[in-house]
C-alpha cells in the first residue's frame, strides 16, 4: 500500500468513528506516521481526501460488480437478459453474495458508518452517501425492473414501487447487521425470505 492509499484508508476509519468534521489533517497523518506537512504533498485538504475516499468506493463496487459478472450499469438490455435468466434459487445466491460484500467488506462497512454518523454532522457528506446507498440504487433498480415489466418478465407494477420494496429491507438488513456480523446468518435468513418474496410477488408465470 502506498502513502496516499494509506492516508486514504486510515482518514476512512478515522471518519467512520469521529466523522468529518471530528477528524483533523493532523489526527490523519498521525494515523499514517508521517508529519501533516508530509501529508500535503499528497492531498491538498481533507475535503480532497474525502473525495477519493468516495471515488474508491465507487471503483470497489465496480471491482465487486465486474468480479461476480454483473452486468454493466448503464446497459438495461444486458442487465435484463442477465436477471431474467436468474431462476429463484439463483436470485437468491446472487443477493447473498453481493449482501455479504457491502456488509463484511471492510472499506464498504467503513464507508457506511461514515455515512450514517454523517446524517447528523454533515448534510454535505451524508448528500454523497444518500446518493450512492439510496437514490442511484433505487434509480437503476426501477429502470430495470421497468424494462423487465415492459418484456412481460414481470407483471405490471409501478417499476419505483417495486424497487423500493425490493431494497428498502436490504438496507434496513445492513444497517441492522454491519456491526453485529455474529448474527450474519440471520441477516441472510432475513434477506432470502424477502427476495423469495418479492420474486413470487412480481415474477410472471
Amino acid at each position: 500500500m502506498t502513502t496516499k492509499e494509506k492516508i486514504v484508508d486510515e482518514a476512512l476509519s478515522l471518519f467512520s468513528v469521529n466523522g468529518y468534521k471530528g477528524t483533523t489533517v493532523k489526527s490523519i497523518a498521525d494515523a499514517v506516521g508521517i508529519k501533516d506537512s508530509s501529508l500535503y504533498k499528497h492531498f491538498k485538504s481533507k475535503q480532497e481526501i474525502l473525495d477519493t475516499i468516495v471515488a474508491t468506493m465507487w471503483s470497489h463496487i465496480a471491482d465487486m460488480s465486474n468480479a461476480m459478472g454483473l452486468p454493466a450499469d448503464d446497459d438495461v438490455e444486458q442487465a435484463v437478459s442477465f436477471y431474467a435468466s436468474l431462476d429463484e434459487n439463483l436470485l437468491v445466491e446472487l443477493s447473498n453474495q453481493i449482501f455479504l460484500f457491502y456488509l463484511k467488506d471492510s472499506f464498504v462497512s467503513r464507508f457506511w458508518r461514515m455515512g450514517t454518523i454523517e446524517q447528523f454532522q454533515n448534510p454535505e457528506v451524508y448528500r454523497v452517501f444518500r446518493k450512492l446507498f439510496m437514490e442511484e440504487s433505487i434509480a437503476y433498480q426501477a429502470g430495470l425492473f421497468g424494462e423487465m415489466v415492459k418484456q412481460g418478465i414481470f407483471i405490471e407494477a409501478d417499476p419505483q414501487v417495486m424497487a423500493v420494496y425490493f431494497y428498502t429491507p436490504i438496507y434496513f438488513l445492513l444497517s441492522k447487521y454491519t456491526n453485529d456480523l455474529e448474527h450474519t446468518d440471520e441477516a441472510l435468513e432475513m434477506l432470502d425470505k424477502q427476495v423469495r418474496e418479492f420474486y413470487r410477488i412480481y415474477r410472471k408465470g
